[in-house]
């Protein structure tokens, strides 16, 4: 664990994460432990519909002082919502962290969700499902999760349905804040210069009367996976292709070395297996890629990729055949340890971005209380073997558990 860190925690139970950093730049924010995941089945879209809500008034401020409160002084709020957790952040000059601080406090425990401006930015959500229903490319990784979790709440789509979200009013929005928001699972995360003197003493006045609560989970574990397989008529120029599994959570001790050979399978780099083989190789695919997705009890990993019609059978061979390799091939100790490098570099120039510092480590304070240094991941990558990725490869890659959407 990176022993730069400075932490708090306040008496209603809300955490407090420093980490110290030299640029005249502050990063800041609060995590919430709530997301997709915990909508009642009458509150398809709520997370993400309060996630927009929350710039829309406060019990002391307008939507537009809101707007301009960082604004004015060319910070930057923003927030965003996945399957598990809420995320509300600022990016200030060190100068104005107080500002932000305040702020990010205020529209998260303060707001108050008043009717008309739901009415309006209900519309812009619903702008935002059309824009995505138009992007088959997007879309289908949606219904790639509501197949691989079908009846489970980690399938729902984050944006919701738009005649369900026409219904909300502000009463909905509160009760679902005061049954979720529990002050034990949310967290302030900052980095920069600014003294950790200085944020204790603001995050005892901004956020140390917030009402202590706690909620005992009721997160679900996924049912019973069985593989699928579905073909959708989609009138689409190109064939949309995804293979896919469940993987392995947060906490599982195999997913780094799943992590691993997911990059050396689909990842960014141009020399991943499945870009070498569709693109280089057969010029059949332009875009290809494997992701990778954790959760707090599970996880998904996703091969995509979109080709001409007539390529498409041909496609899906050369995929099922890299995953071929990669349970009955070994890696040499050479091959593993290009891999390896090229992930560290790869880990390495993602933490040049700040502002993805600091997210990641509000993320992994709000899920294990510790941040992982490039160091300590470096460490762990090396004791990672041949054997193991084999190993994790059988788990995942075996051909008959995997399920398939294809877009046609």
């Amino acid at each position: 664990m990176d022993k730069l860190i400075n932490t708090l925690t306040l008496k209603n139970g809300i955490r407090v994460v420093h980490k110290p950093d030299a640029s005249p730049v502050s990063y800041c924010g609060i995590a919430i432990n709530v997301g997709t995941r915990d909508e009642e089945d009458d509150e398809s879209g709520m997370a993400h519909f309060i996630e927009h809500m929350l710039f829309k008034g406060t019990d002391k401020r307008k939507s537009w002082h809101i707007l301009n409160r960082l604004e004015n002084v060319g910070g930057e709020l923003n927030a965003y919502t996945t399957k598990e957790e809420t995320f509300v952040y600022a990016t200030v000059l060190s100068v104005d962290f107080e500002r932000a601080m305040e702020l990010c406090a205020n529209i998260v425990f303060h707001s108050t969700f008043p009717q008309n401006e739901i009415d309006k930015e209900v519309d812009v959500i619903i702008d935002e499902i059309n824009s995505y229903n138009d992007t088959p490319s997007e879309l289908i990784f949606d219904d790639f999760e509501d197949l691989i979790f079908s009846g489970s709440p980690l399938g729902r789509n984050i944006l919701g349905d738009a005649d369900k979200l026409r219904t909300y009013r502000t009463a909905d929005a509160l009760r679902f804040v005061k049954r979720n928001y529990a002050t034990d699972q949310i967290l302030f995360f900052s980095l920069g210069n600014v003294p950790f003197k200085k944020i204790s003493q603001w995050a005892e006045r901004y956020l140390g009367d917030v009402p202590e609560m706690h909620v005992q989970s009721k997160r679900e574990k996924p049912c019973l996976y069985v593989p699928q397989k579905k073909v959708i008529d989609k009138n689409t120029y190109q064939a949309h292709v995804i293979y896919g599994n469940r993987a392995y959570g947060l906490s599982d001790n195999k997913r780094l070395a799943f992590y691993l050979l997911n990059n050396i399978l689909g990842g960014p780099g141009m020399n991943s297996r499945l870009n070498v083989a569709l693109r280089e190789r057969s010029g059949i695919a332009y875009n290809i890629e494997s992701n990778y997705t954790s959760y707090s009890d599970s996880g998904i990993v996703s091969i995509y990729f979109g080709t001409d019609v007539k390529n498409m059978e041909k496609s899906c061979h050369i995929v099922l055949n890299e995953l071929k390799k990669l349970r009955n091939n070994r890696f040499s100790d050479l091959q593993l340890s290009k891999a390896k490098k090229q992930l560290i570099c790869q880990l390495a120039i993602s933490q040049e971005s700040k502002e993805s510092l600091s997210l990641s480590l509000g993320k992994s304070f709000l899920y294990f209380d510790k941040f992982e240094s490039l160091d300590d991941i470096c460490k762990s990558l090396e004791e990672i073997t041949p054997s193991m990725l084999m190993e994790v490869a059988n788990e995942i890659f075996e051909e008959d558990s995997l399920s398939l959407l294809k877009y046609q």
